[in-house]
């Protein structure tokens, strides 16, 4: 019987289940091979020659598909419907022809179904095909060229840049967008502008709100009411007359719904109204779908199947009525910018299943799956209607005049099922509803302010907003999207506050960087450029060896330049570069390049391991540092007083603030210092909190068995330490609270000490309470927690422990998260045994 191969165990499982006895379905575990991260992977001077080797994680499911082929003499290869889907399954086809595990009458075919249901399965069997070479070329287009990259510009950056980890093709070019937005938040200058609204009521004692719009007989502009004495007068001059009203205008109005979703939608949508990163809406979306309960995930289409349109329109018409199905099926066409190979929208598979019916137990997954159903369903949904009215309230002089709008909701249609998210919400005018209005009829003022405002800066990025503009601009593709901006978070380059991504130092040293020497390849147009030139080399009509020839040449020529200046040359042009934002101009109008602490060395752009800084040029006789960014000219440290001859300093670090004692010298080049712990801040630092601090550890005295007993704060909180003679390592025990450290006393500290002895960390390990119980494993029974280690928090099942990513929080985890990190656990480390012996125990 046919072997049938597809990338994840979960999605074998489904299929398995359509296909029944007939057929073996294995899976994959994802790409089979990859470019060894060495030296000559890509080789640009035979023809961009491409050397693969299958990753270890990856041998024993190749050799398991092999093993299968020896009695199965056929192949289908059944991956995703997708440029990377296409790839691993050349990939595949390649291993198994190069260990000969494919004999030369073996047929191998290729099919592709958008959806995981037993009539997609069932048609795709039926329509089998090639491996579209045109799409693996564009594949390997894209590897290679992200190799290229990678592989030569890093190096530079980590030469030239200490501290700096890594560039990327389009992981570049996204920083920059972060980086460019914070310098435009940083250079921005508020304007001053003010509004006036007055609280108005009808003769029949309803009120509403209107706002001035005309001031002696002149239309007002945004910025015409510049202060507050101007903002005086217009109160003084609606006060002082009174008030008709001009006209009531009422015009009907509609608004259609937003097109179905494709990847990037969805993950704007998900983030909006959930919080939810790019990376995980894709993984609630990866299980959905291979679960079978929506089609494809990764697609920048939004045309949606002609009986998929049939079934939303009959789910419509069951569920809301007639009236609420227009006359003719909504035709939605891609208006983005590169468009790649045509995928059908993002929708359930069974328009009428909502999330209730499916029973859905993970809480990303069924918020995700409704938000997919009703999006789907509305976009083939009547328009909703309305009355929009606008009301003209002025003087009999019409030196003054107000304007009041509002809306009434004739017809709900689409918005009785769902309504699309804004990035930065805004109260709209035109949303309010408005009392009846007549026209000649008396407005009684109850009230009239002025209003002060401020003229904001362009917003910080939000995962979501960052992906819109990479859409519009061309750059990156939906499966890229959520790795580029896990990717630069990772290499902290940014970091994530409320929603929001900022630019630590060291992304916009490596921006600058890049801008200044490698301007071209970081440029929106030419990424995009490069984008439409892969997308027509999947289409067929481009060779990508070509591209690839005309990338290299000019690129190999800037990496070879770049390389041969000096740090200091690189540094000079980055100071010059950043000089503004670096050294802004001081109030006392002196050289802001004078360093403020000695009065005498000039202030310079230097590097180093953490990223970039300020410092004086008079290092080391004068230590003054500061960050680049966000402090100003007056720098990050302050000297909190003296003691015994030495002053105390509070500074700013890689891992925070933190107070030392006096300055390095060539006799003591590591001073006493010590970090503030959590809960304490560097505003309320003081002298003496610093000496307390800079005390650490404390000796709480000497234990009845011998050995000192000390307090201190360490990375994991305040603790006690005590080593007895015959001990190989000292015993910490945690305390409860900061406090603790500076007041424990000898009993509590023995105490604490001999519980700690008794139930030393590898047996409480074992009957640690779980931070989270997650139930029994789905397909192989067992309790699967997610537990507190000492590295971090970790799902265990049996005898697999599976580190949780960085950042995740462990309320957050869910079984089909769990399992996919166990499954990904148990294929690097070729399984667990006891694993093992549990599978076979619940097998029999």
């Amino acid at each position: 019987m046919p072997v049938v191969v597809v990338e994840s165990p979960a999605k074998a499982k489904t299929i398995n289940k359509y296909l029944g006895k007939d057929y073996t379905v294995l899976a994959s575990y994802g790409h089979v091979r990859d470019l060894p991260p060495k030296d000559g992977s890509v080789d640009p001077d035979h023809d961009f020659d491409m050397t693969w080797e299958i990753g270890a994680d990856s041998r024993k499911h190749v050799k398991a598909i092999a093993d299968a082929l020896k009695d199965d003499n056929a192949l289908i290869l059944a991956t995703d419907p997708d440029r990377e889907g296409e790839a691993i399954s050349w990939h595949l086809e390649e291993a198994l022809r190069k260990r000969r595990a494919l004999k030369k009458d073996t047929p191998v075919s290729r099919v592709v179904f958008n959806a995981i249901t037993q009539s997609a399965v069932t048609e795709a069997m039926k329509n089998p095909r090639q491996i579209d070479q045109p799409l693996v070329d564009a594949y390997l287009a894209r590897r290679a060229l992200d190799y290229l990259v990678g592989f030569n510009l890093s190096p530079v950056l980590w030469r030239k840049l200490p501290g700096a980890k890594s560039a990327g093709r389009v992981q570049s070019v996204c920083l920059r967008l972060i980086v460019e937005r914070e310098m435009e938040i940083e250079a921005f200058t508020p304007r001053e502008y003010w509004s006036v609204k007055a609280r108005l009521a009808t003769p029949r004692g309803q009120d509403y709100e209107a706002r001035l719009t005309v001031l002696a007989g002149k239309k007002l502009d945004k910025f015409d009411i510049e202060n507050a004495t101007q903002a005086e007068l217009a109160v003084q001059a609606v006060e002082s007359r009174d008030l008709t009203v001009k006209s009531v205008e009422a015009k009907p109005a509609s608004r259609n719904p937003a097109p179905p979703f494709m990847t990037s939608t969805l993950q704007q949508e998900a983030s909006r109204k959930f919080g939810m990163g790019a990376r995980q809406a894709m993984a609630a979306a990866q299980r959905l779908y291979e679960a079978g309960h929506i089609t494809y995930m990764r697609t920048d289409g939004i045309d949606m199947a002609p009986e998929a349109v049939t079934a939303a329109r009959d789910a419509i018409g069951a569920r809301f009525g007639a009236e609420f199905v227009p006359d003719k099926p909504r035709i939605y066409k891609n208006k983005a910018k590169n468009a790649q190979e045509a995928h059908e929208c993002i929708r359930p598979t069974d328009m009428a299943a909502d999330a209730e019916a499916l029973k859905l137990k993970d809480t990303d997954q069924r918020r995700l799956y409704d938000l997919i159903w009703k999006r789907t369903l509305a976009c083939q949904m009547e328009s909703a209607r309305f009355e929009r009215t606008t009301v003209t309230v002025a003087s009999r002089d019409e030196q003054v005049e107000l304007r009041a709008t509002g809306q009434v909701v004739l017809f709900e249609g689409f918005l009785k099922v769902y309504e699309e998210g804004r990035d930065d919400q805004v109260v709209d005018e035109d949303d309010r509803r408005l009392p009846q209005v007549m026209q000649g009829e008396s407005a009684t003022k109850r009230d009239v302010a002025s209003e002060q405002h401020f003229t904001q800066p362009p917003p910080r990025y939000t995962e979501a907003t960052l992906v819109k503009r990479m859409e519009e601009l061309g750059i990156g593709r939906p499966s890229t999207y959520a790795s580029i901006v896990t990717t630069i978070q990772e290499r902290e380059y940014v970091r994530k506050e409320q929603n929001r991504l900022i630019p630590e130092d060291k992304g916009r040293i490596v921006t600058i960087f890049l801008l200044n020497f490698f301007r071209r390849y970081v440029g929106y147009e030419f990424t995009a450029q490069l984008e439409e030139e892969l997308d027509e080399v999947s289409a067929g009509q481009r060779d990508y060896k070509a591209v690839l020839a005309q990338f290299w040449r000019d690129f190999s020529a800037a990496i070879s330049e770049t390389s041969e200046l000096r740090i200091t040359q690189v540094l000079d042009v980055l100071d010059e570069a950043l000089a503004d934002q670096l050294y802004p101009p001081r109030e006392d109008g002196s050289d802001p390049r004078v360093c403020p602490k000695c009065g005498q060395g000039r202030l310079h752009l230097k590097t180093s391991r953490t990223g970039g800084f300020v410092g004086c040029g008079n290092y080391p006789e004068c230590t003054y540092t500061r960050p680049i960014a966000g402090e100003g000219a007056e720098g990050d440290e302050r000297v909190l007083g003296e003691d015994q001859g030495d002053e105390i300093w509070l500074k700013s670090g890689r891992f925070g603030p933190y107070v030392q004692r006096g300055e390095p010298t060539p006799e003591n080049k590591k001073p006493p210092r010590a970090s503030l712990p959590k809960g304490w801040s560097k505003d309320e630092m003081t002298l003496e909190k610093a000496l307390t601090l800079l005390s650490l550890p404390r000796v709480v005295g000497e234990h009845p068995e011998g050995g000192t007993i000390s307090a201190n704060f360490g990375r994991y909180g305040p603790f006690v330490m005590h080593q007895l003679p015959d001990e190989a390592k000292p015993v910490y025990a945690n305390l409860k609270e900061q406090g603790e450290v500076f007041e424990i006393g000898m009993n509590r500290a023995v105490e604490l000490l001999a519980e700690k002895r008794a139930n030393p960390g590898r047996n409480r390990r074992t009957t640690a309470k779980p931070l989270k119980e997650l139930g029994e494993h789905p397909d192989k029974g067992g309790p699967v927690n997610v537990m507190d280690g000492r590295y971090g928090p970790y799902v265990k099942w049996d005898k697999i422990n599976a580190t949780l990513p960085k950042d995740t929080d462990p309320e957050a985890v869910t079984m089909e998260m769990a399992v996919a990190l166990i499954d990904e656990k148990a294929g690097k480390k070729g399984g667990s045994k006891g694993a093992k012996k549990t599978a076979r125990r619940k097998a029999g």
